[in-house]
């Protein structure tokens, strides 16, 4: 089958006792086990697996292209699953992008995990300076952000992937902005793609769920299988049927990203009250060359940085009135964000910079709306 397909027939079937063709949600926490003592098809308890919870890691993994799955209750506790059950034979040294999502920033200096593991950062858009890096000290896990957060940095996926094999590190590409639909690390080497389901695969703002898909079967898949189900940290049968649901929708609706956010950069390049836009789908991006060959298209985020400081860019961000002034991404509706004011003294964001998510209303309402508030 093809993306599009799997998408709609992975992990789902039609049910058996009613003939309903959406998968029924099951919200037990308990299964009852037969005379022999055996459970059917191994339900026996909620925490260790749900019909839902299995649904979607099965269709995740075929989109990927993967082995397996592990869902989790969110984006950041999959990736402290992923930051802690690194295999205790590997060195607790991980590589990561300077330009790293916030929520590690913090989860680095305000948990024990930043005690507990070595980080080092580098930019990744260097691949000079990333071998450097891998190369100065045993590594275990080297950690890649493609496109970025918020400056929209792009990573070639296959050259440090083959940077890090060399050293026998794992690797991981955050896939939550480009998704399977755009973009498969699998494919280039790479051991785990995080996601973020809350995001692009949910796709309408009403779920929270973090999942891992892994390349192959390993000592460090059994372990997330394990943080997982021994630290409870699994999604909700709920949030599980949403997600599968909306990933039904995920290959058009980011058509359609995907072409208001080209549309609106090339608008905003234009602009004259514009200074600079961070979008890999157009040829001034530094990394637009690394983006069309690991991409099929470029993705809904884009950010700008206008014209004069944070009290201009923070001005726009108050005037409109179609996009919605809000932290997170993915969603239907389009979102605008000062990530300077959000991200506080952590921020590697620009003071004039705006993160946008496109959504996938009408292209000409939302560059009115720009116009009007540019202005």
């Amino acid at each position: 089958m093809r993306f599009e397909t799997k998408a709609i027939h992975v992990g789902r079937g039609i049910d058996p006792l009613t003939g309903a063709v959406t998968s029924p949600l099951h919200l037990s926490t308990t299964y009852e086990r037969a005379a022999d003592g055996s459970y059917t098809n191994d339900f026996m308890y909620s925490r260790g697996d749900n019909p839902n919870r299995r649904a979607l890691e099965e269709c995740l993994t075929s989109l990927e292209n993967g082995y397996d799955c592990v869902t989790y209750a969110s984006g950041m506790a999959a990736i402290s699953s992923l930051i802690e059950a690194l295999p205790e034979d590997l060195p607790r040294r991980i590589v990561m992008p300077d330009d790293m999502y916030f929520g590690i920033r913090a989860l680095i200096s305000e948990t024990d995990i930043g005690r507990r593991f070595n980080i080092v950062v580098v930019d990744m858009t260097d691949l000079a300076e990333v071998e450097k890096e891998i190369h100065s000290a045993p590594t275990g896990l080297v950690w890649m952000e493609t496109p970025s957060n918020p400056l929209v940095k792009i990573v070639d996926i296959e050259a440090i992937t083959k940077i890090a094999q060399k050293r026998g590190a794992y690797t991981v590409v955050d896939n939550t902005w480009p998704t399977p639909a755009l973009q498969r690390p699998l494919t280039f080497g790479v051991d785990f793609s995080l996601h973020s389901v809350t995001k692009y695969i949910g796709g309408h703002s009403d779920l929270m769920v973090g999942a891992i898909v892994a390349k192959s079967d390993s000592p460090y898949l059994k372990n997330l299988r394990a943080w997982q189900h021994e630290k409870g940290a699994v999604p909700s049968p709920f949030d599980c049927w949403l997600a599968l649901r909306g990933v039904q929708s995920l290959s058009p609706r980011m058509n359609v990203h995907c072409a208001n956010a080209l549309e609106l950069s090339k608008f905003l390049e234009a602009h004259p009250k514009v200074e600079a836009v961070h979008y890999p789908g157009l040829p001034s991006h530094a990394g637009h060359k690394v983006a069309v060959k690991q991409m099929s298209s470029f993705g809904g985020m884009l950010s700008f940085q206008v014209k004069g400081g944070e009290e201009e860019a923070m001005g726009v961000a108050a005037k409109v009135k179609i996009f919605t002034r809000a932290t997170s991404l993915g969603g239907t509706h389009s979102l605008i964000e000062h990530r300077a004011s959000v991200e506080k003294d952590r921020t590697m964001a620009p003071l004039n910079l705006l993160r946008v998510s496109v959504g996938i209303e009408n292209i000409e309402d939302l560059k009115e709306d720009l116009t009007q508030a540019l202005e």
